[in-house]
């Protein structure tokens, strides 16, 4: 297989100013499906004066019907998944940067679905220093150990785990085995909330996190 190195560009979609009453920027990475000028909407309700929040958009976007005519947008898929995680990284790192956020400010990190294996990434293979890691209904990739995450331990990142009691992609057998690996990877210090609902972003319930 051959390859070669380009310059891309890539979307991101913004919610509230960024002023000197933001005491919380997030990063929300979404999942499968999404274009991240409709996730975002899900954090309206956030203090706005108090909120940045920042949505990244997947760069692979494909048609969800046969209409041609709503679009979706995926992360990463299982073909060439280490160059993609790459180039998924990079387009972060840019985000990031662009936005010139400074230590000031709590950094949220949220991965919903399909994003928690992006989310869980970043943070690991950055070493970024976020105040919250939220990983909401979906699973940590397999390569991914304690080592990854010294850093959060470090920063006495709050690591959180959200999941619906009736989210239907993750059955109860998913669900035990992937608690357990998150309690592993993150040495015991992850606090799992599972509320009543499906596979849905309960925004009340992010509200709660923040005080």
């Amino acid at each position: 297989m051959k390859q070669v190195n380009y310059t891309t560009t890539n979307t991101y979609e913004s919610l509230n100013e960024l002023t000197n009453t933001t005491k919380n920027v997030w990063i929300v990475l979404h999942g499968i499906g999404y274009l991240s000028r409709y996730f975002i909407r899900y954090f309206e309700s956030l203090s706005s004066q108090e909120n940045y929040i920042i949505a990244p958009q997947a760069p692979s976007k494909y048609y969800q019907n046969n209409n041609y005519k709503r679009v979706g947008a995926s992360w990463l898929t299982k073909e060439n998944t280490p160059i993609e995680v790459e180039n998924v990284l990079n387009y972060l790192d840019a985000v990031l940067q662009n936005e010139n956020i400074n230590s000031t400010h709590n950094l949220i990190v949220l991965g919903f679905s399909q994003g928690v294996s992006i989310a869980s990434r970043w943070v690991a293979k950055r070493k970024i220093r976020c105040s919250k890691l939220i990983l909401y209904a979906g699973a940590l990739p397999k390569e991914l150990t304690v080592e990854d995450f010294t850093h959060l331990h470090e920063n006495k990142t709050d690591v959180i785990s959200l999941v619906g009691d009736k989210d239907e992609y993750i059955s109860a057998t998913k669900l035990k085995e992937e608690t357990a690996k998150m309690q592993s990877v993150f040495m015991g210090k992850v606090n799992q909330i599972i509320f009543d609902g499906k596979h849905e972003i309960k925004v009340e319930i992010l509200n709660t996190l923040i005080g």
